[in-house]
Parts: C-alpha cells; sequence; structure tokens
C-alpha cells in the first residue's frame, strides 16, 4: 500500500519551473555578495502540508559563519530547502536585498554551493562530477582536487571512474569532492549539511581546515551534528519544532541562563563541555582584540 501512495503522491507532485524561466528583476553586477534575509519566512513542503518553518525572521551579513543547531525535526533541514526553493514559501527570503521568489530556480541554486550529509556522485568520471557542464580548465580542477588533498587519490587522473551513486568512495571522500566542486565554482554563498556517518579523524580535519581557509570570504551555513564544528562560529541558529529560538553568538549563548544551546553544550558530557565553553570564549576574545 505504501508504494501505491507513494505513486499517487508522485503524480500529484508539482513540476519545478522550466530552466528557461527569465528572472522577473535583473541581478546586480557581482550578485550575490552572501547577505541573507529571512523576512517572516515560513516553509512547507505542499499546499496541504503543515508549516515545518513558521515566522522566520533573521539577518545573516555576508561572510557570516552561522552554526544551525537543534533536535531532530527541529527544522534545520527544512531551513536549508526554503534557501533552495524546494517547496512552497510564505514570507520572503532575500539575498542581498533580492528576493529569491523573483529569479529564476537556475540562477538561485548555481550561485549557492551544497556539500550534502550523504553526497552521491554521478556514475562518470571524476572530471565529469566535478566539471558536468565543462566550465574548468583540468589545471583548475586539478588544483581544487590538491586543496582538499584529494589529488594522489586519482590514480586514472581526471577520468578517474566513479561507480553508481560514488559507493567506490568513502562518504568523507565524497564529500571532500564535493568541497572541491564548491572550490570551482567560487560561490560567496555555502552550505554544509555534516556528516553523521562516522568520518576518519583525517578526512574530517582535511574538510574543517579547507572550509576555514577556503571559505573565510563567504558566508557559511553548517548544519552541525558535532558542536564542535561550529563552536567558533559568527553565530548560533538553535531551531525547535520550525521556530526560532536563539540566535547569537556561542559564548554569549553560553553565558546566559536558561539558554537552549548551553544545554545542548551540557549533554556532551563534561569534559566535552569544558572544551566547548573555553574554545567559545576564546574564539570571542579572538574577535574583540
Amino acid at each position: 500500500m505504501t508504494n501505491v501512495e507513494r505513486v499517487i503522491e508522485y503524480i500529484d507532485l508539482q513540476p519545478e519551473e522550466s530552466p528557461n524561466v527569465k528572472n522577473l528583476r535583473s541581478l546586480p553586477p557581482q550578485w550575490p555578495i552572501g547577505g541573507i534575509v529571512f523576512d517572516n519566512l515560513s516553509f512547507r513542503y505542499s499546499s496541504t502540508s503543515s508549516w515545518v518553518l513558521t515566522n522566520i525572521n533573521i539577518s545573516i551579513q555576508p561572510n557570516e559563519k552561522i552554526g544551525i543547531v537543534g533536535r531532530t525535526g527541529a527544522g534545520k533541514s527544512s531551513l536549508i530547502q526554503s534557501i533552495f526553493r524546494m517547496a512552497e514559501l510564505n514570507g520572503r527570503i532575500l539575498i542581498d536585498n533580492v528576493d529569491t521568489q523573483q529569479i529564476s530556480l537556475y540562477d538561485l541554486r548555481r550561485h549557492i554551493s551544497i556539500i550534502p550529509q550523504n553526497p552521491v556522485l554521478f556514475n562518470d568520471t571524476i572530471r565529469i562530477n566535478l566539471d558536468p557542464f565543462g566550465e574548468y580548465s583540468d589545471i583548475e580542477i586539478w588544483n581544487a582536487l590538491d586543496e582538499v588533498q584529494l589529488k594522489s587519490d586519482m590514480i586514472d587522473g581526471l577520468q578517474q571512474q566513479v561507480t553508481e551513486g560514488g559507493s567506490n568512495f568513502s562518504v568523507g571522500q565524497r564529500q571532500l569532492i564535493c568541497l572541491a566542486r564548491a572550490l570551482l565554482r567560487k560561490n560567496k554563498i555555502l552550505v554544509i549539511d555534516e556528516a553523521t556517518a562516522n568520518v576518519d579523524h583525517r578526512t574530517d580535519g582535511l574538510i574543517q581546515l579547507a572550509i576555514r581557509r577556503k571559505f573565510v570570504n563567504c558566508t557559511v551555513l553548517t548544519i552541525a551534528h558535532r558542536l564542535r564544528t561550529i563552536i567558533d562560529s559568527d553565530k548560533i541558529l538553535v531551531l525547535s519544532h520550525g521556530q526560532v529560538m536563539e540566535f547569537a553568538n556561542p559564548y554569549e549563548l553560553l553565558c546566559e541562563d536558561q539558554s537552549q544551546f548551553a544545554e545542548l553544550v551540557s549533554q556532551t558530557g563534561d569534559r566535552e563541555a569544558a572544551h566547548l565553553i573555553q574554545q567559545a570564549k576564546m574564539t570571542a576574545r579572538a574577535r574583540h582584540s
């Protein structure tokens, strides 16, 4: 019965707009810079479903690093999907004062890079996976692979084959490939959905180092499953049941009584919590020095 219901669901699914749809407004030169405003945003997956995000009002400055946290079902992934206009929006998302509903999906999505939690790669060459539209030279692609320390893994060069779904690469390697793709694109907005699967320490370190070194002048939104990776963020966004509970500097939140972020930190255990608090404190001092 579930399969029948799923087929019916697909039949009723509204198609996305054509790639040839024109923008309702012209885009400024060098758009986007990276500022994002959620203006009374609500979001749901269909016209008959419940809202999974309600009344989101936050402003993110260009180049800010934002850690997004919350329990399962809090709305973290839905927030990211709203940026890409994956379903129905009520309210507005402005990227550098441009309403995302007034530009084509093609222009919107090509200007935002994403590293998904479980990246799926094409059954083709590594070159096609990194540059499916043939926009970059071999040298640029090799440089991107070198930046994420995957160059030596490509024993067959850029013609290295990728099996279906990228199953011949680990989850961490697939994320590094997506990171190399983001380096090629040079977009000013990067979205990261941190892998929940076990990623070896070396690969995890490479990902974190590359993000901190190569995306300094980018707005980075990270859905975090490990607080260590976002404790040095400019701000932490705490979501619960599709609503914003907290949005502030990590150390400020840790200093507040009854802070939900402080509660999440305390649940990591005494030793880890002490490390996180110290790291947040040091980062806050460095910003104000």
